[in-house]
């Protein structure tokens, strides 16, 4: 299947308003521009660095990729949203042989990534210790942040 973007005579535009992508063919030539709203560094909050060196390579690596995703302004795969923990808390979910990973993450408070936790997550609910931890790590940053 040829690529979308060199194949179409029209213009195209994906639906995603963080990472506004656009197309136009003229002449046989695709001239194609990409505009990122970039979210700023990642910032792992308490252990989370610690947790994270913890996963498998293959995991680690994955879920390393899902935070450059939302760096770069984009959702990452296999992600749902925790408002239990706090208003715009999200949950990368890694899936491996090793096992189910967690990490959770605020991209909605100033101009950074924040990583709040990264488990391994042992049963089909979440642990309440991993909540909490996740939702203390939250309140400090918003009280740090003022938002």
């Amino acid at each position: 299947m040829p690529h979308p973007l060199l194949s179409s005579s029209e213009g195209w535009e994906t639906t995603n308003p963080a990472s506004r992508i656009h197309c136009l063919n003229y002449a046989k030539f695709c001239i194609f521009v990409k505009w990122i709203d970039h979210q700023g560094p990642i910032e792992l909050r308490g252990s989370s660095l610690e947790d994270l060196s913890r996963f498998p390579a293959v995991a680690r690596r994955k879920a390393g990729f899902q935070l450059f995703q939302v760096q770069e302004g984009d959702d990452p795969e296999g992600w749902k949203p925790m408002a239990d923990i706090g208003p715009g808390v999200m949950e990368i979910r890694v899936r491996e042989k090793d096992g189910a990973f967690r990490v959770s993450y605020v991209a909605s408070l100033a101009k950074a990534v924040y990583v709040l936790h990264c488990f391994q997550k042992k049963t089909r609910k979440t642990s309440d210790a991993d909540k909490e931890l996740a939702k203390r790590r939250h309140k400090e940053l918003v009280r740090e942040t003022g938002k």
